[in-house]
Parts: C-alpha cells; sequence; structure tokens
C-alpha cells in the first residue's frame, strides 16, 4: 500500500446502529436517549364522509399541537408474506383424509399463490415514535448510558432508579400521545421488547421477509 494511504478499520454492523438496547419495551439509545414506539391503527380517509374528514383534521391538528415535544410518524411498507397462513394450509392439507377435501386445499393453496404473486399486495404498519432526553445526561457519548449515569461509581439500585425515574418521564409523554390520538380514531398500543426488537431487525434488514408484526390484529 502506497505510503500516505489512509486506512479505514473495519467495523461491525452494530457499531454503526445507534441502538445500545432494547429494555422493558423501552429503546436505550447510545446516547443515552430513551424512545417509545406505539403501533397505531389506521383510517381509511377516503370513505369517510366530508363532514368525518373535517372533524378528524381538526382533532388531529387539534393533537399536533398539544404536544410541547417532538414526536416521528413512521409507515411501514411491506409485501405481504404468505409463507404463514401458506404453511397452515399444508398442515390442514397433510390431515385431511377426504380426497375431495385435499383437491380443494391443494387447488386453494395454488390461488392464494398465485394470486398474490399477480396483485403484488403490500402490507403497511404505522408507527408513532415518543422520545424522551434526560437532561442530566452529558453530551458526551462515549461509556453508553447506565456508566455515565452513575459516573462509573454507583452501585445497581441506584442505576435502575434512575432509568425508572426517566421512564416515568416517557410514560407521562406516551399517554398524552395515546390520548390525543384517540380524540382523533386512532387507537395505539405500545410495542413491548419483543416486538420492538423485531422492528428493529426488520428496518436494519430490509431483505428479510418475516412474519407479520405479532400485534398487527391487536388494534382490529
Amino acid at each position: 500500500m502506497p505510503q500516505g494511504t489512509p486506512t479505514v478499520a473495519s467495523k461491525a454492523t452494530q457499531d454503526f446502529v445507534p441502538v445500545k438496547e432494547v429494555r422493558d419495551g423501552i429503546i436505550v439509545l447510545k446516547d443515552g436517549n430513551l424512545r417509545a414506539i406505539l403501533l397505531a391503527s389506521s383510517i381509511n380517509f377516503a370513505l369517510k364522509s366530508e363532514d368525518e374528514q373535517t372533524a378528524f383534521i381538526v382533532q388531529f391538528q387539534n393533537f399536533l399541537n398539544s404536544l410541547d415535544f417532538s414526536t416521528q410518524i413512521f409507515v411501514q411498507s411491506r409485501m405481504l408474506d404468505i409463507r404463514p397462513y401458506i404453511a397452515t394450509l399444508e398442515v390442514e392439507y397433510k390431515k385431511q383424509l377426504d380426497d375431495l377435501m385435499r383437491v380443494q386445499i391443494r387447488e386453494y393453496i395454488q390461488f392464494i399463490k398465485s394470486f398474490t404473486e399477480a396483485a403484488n399486495i403490500m402490507t403497511k404498519n404505522f408507527f408513532v415514535v415518543v422520545p424522551y432526553s434526560p437532561s442530566v445526561l452529558p453530551a458526551a457519548a462515549q461509556g453508553g448510558m447506565l456508566s455515565r449515569l452513575t459516573g462509573g461509581k454507583k452501585d445497581g439500585p441506584t442505576v435502575n432508579r434512575t432509568f425508572e425515574e426517566h421512564v416515568s418521564q416517557l410514560e407521562q409523554r406516551i399517554s398524552i400521545v395515546q390520548q390525543g390520538l384517540i380524540r382523533a380514531g386512532v387507537r395505539t398500543v405500545q410495542l413491548g421488547t419483543e416486538e420492538g426488537i423485531e422492528l428493529l431487525y426488520k428496518m436494519f434488514n430490509p431483505g428479510e421477509q418475516g412474519k407479520p408484526m405479532p400485534l398487527s390484529g391487536a388494534l382490529s
């Protein structure tokens, strides 16, 4: 290698991910800030009457004006993954003893496969990200949140108590967002630890097709 040519040290993928951990359903970033993710129900705005559309716009405007902190609305679009459904049908196919039922199930599986391939069906999930930045944290990002909170000296119970205090502040913001959205007709549910990890994995691995979000039916 010629002299003077800069070298680039190889880094793991995790080094580029701003997330430190997901703890009790709360996303802890490497800079110490906290995030909660709410899965929101959808509204078919086009099918609403003109009065209903106006009422929704007014309520949503009131919701936005009532916030004294920033939020992020995130829409996730993915190709419909029918593999879990097909796998369920395959199990039922093997269980059937009636030849006619087996033929019908097999034809139905083929129909579902061909239909979804031709129609290019997309699924959408709607999320609201609620942030909280602990004001006691310094701007420096080295050492991780827990070490900065403790100064490297405080014991575990003190760290947990401080974290719980920050989560309490975040939960107040979550309540404000949920109450504001419910007035506009939008229902929300907070993602837990497993759901949050799954969502982050899908975001940073867009090529991976997994099962649908487990909370998708919780808002129906």
